[in-house]
């Protein structure tokens, strides 16, 4: 079996990948150190697939530890990096914190991608390096805006050290994949999303909502230029975007790249506001939510959705999940979680 290295494992898309690597024949490593994480997720991987993850708890910026694990894997046909931190808010309250990890552990990373000559590379990017947009939907070819938050700098930073990376490193493809809202959980309800403290993401802050956790639902800003005033974003279940890291994988170890990094939209190319997110998961679960309307929140774009054209037709990539399934599997995951409780 072809070896993987995972570095966020035991995070919400990285878990999520886990198992799809792992259904299509993988073998995987997970490295994490759990700051943002438990490592108790892999338990439901293990439950899901039948396969117990070793994961090295291990800080992408100690470059000594990681050199030593990379070293016992060097076998590895690739790495996918997920170890990044992802809160806006807290990257405009704490930048250096974010400059730190997210570029250090990224630097170290691809050292050791060079000295032990690891041929792929997925890079975890995001929609939020295009920044304000003047034209919807955005493809790939999209300039790349004045990004609204550290966090969104720190993936146009790792995006562009890749493309310098590539350049003199001519042994190691790499495939940037942008992505634009993962939602939802495994359709098993057995893993999801499990921030630590107050979620930064608009599910689970939805969820924990009505399960009883929070008080309401703040829906930053009601006055954008939306179909009704709320920020609208390309919602997109993380099991198509769990795929999707599989695919670029697959991709790479079969092609040449004509462009050395290549880029990927992933996203459904449909956008949707924070209040109609709401109403679909009022509809599925069945539950009135407690929500009102706040100022805008620092950090915020007001609308972005993807063109994923390029992603379906080369990667042979398909979305799967409705908006509807997102949420659905999303009330799941909270509910076992509070019956865990």
């Amino acid at each position: 079996m072809h070896k993987i290295i995972v570095t966020g494992g035991c995070g919400y898309i990285g878990t999520h990948t886990l198992v799809d690597l792992i259904s299509k024949g993988f073998y995987v490593v997970s490295l994490d150190d759990n700051s943002k994480s438990d490592e108790k997720i892999l338990k439901g991987v293990e439950s899901i697939t039948g396969v117990k993850v070793k994961n090295y708890k291990v800080d992408l910026k100690d470059k000594k530890a990681l050199f030593e694990i990379i070293n016992k894997h060097k076998d590895a046909i690739g790495i996918i990096h997920f170890a990044a931190y992802k809160s806006v808010p807290e990257s405009v309250e704490k930048p250096l914190k974010y400059y730190a990890n997210n570029i250090q552990g990224l630097l170290n990373l691809l050292e050791s991608v060079e000295k032990y000559n690891i041929p792929n590379f997925v890079f975890s990017s995001s929609c939020s390096v295009y920044g304000n947009v003047e034209k919807l939907p955005v493809d790939e070819k999209t300039p790349l805006g004045i990004t609204e938050s550290p966090y969104a700098r720190t993936k146009q930073m790792g995006e562009q050290i890749l493309i310098d990376f590539v350049t003199s490193n001519k042994k190691t493809k790499v495939i940037l994949l942008r992505y634009f809202n993962p939602v939802g959980a495994h359709p098993s309800g057995i893993i999801g999303e499990m921030p630590l403290g107050i979620p930064n993401n608009l599910a689970p802050y939805i969820t924990q909502t009505a399960i009883g956790l929070r008080e309401k639902v703040i829906v930053f800003g009601n006055d954008y230029a939306t179909r009704d005033g709320s920020g609208l974003r390309d919602y997109i279940h993380v099991m198509d975007i769990a795929a999707a890291h599989t695919s670029a994988i697959q991709y790479l170890d079969k092609t040449v790249l004509k462009e050395n990094p290549t880029i990927f939209n992933l996203g459904t190319g449909n956008g949707v506001t924070v209040l109609e997110v709401i109403k679909a998961f009022e509809k599925t679960s069945g539950q009135k939510l407690n929500y009102e309307i706040g100022p805008r929140r620092a950090g915020d774009i007001e609308a972005i959705y993807a063109n994923n054209e390029k992603a379906k037709k080369e990667l042979g990539w398909t979305i799967n999940y409705s908006l509807e399934d997102m949420m659905d599997s999303a009330w799941k995951w909270e509910q076992k979680l509070a019956k865990k409780q």
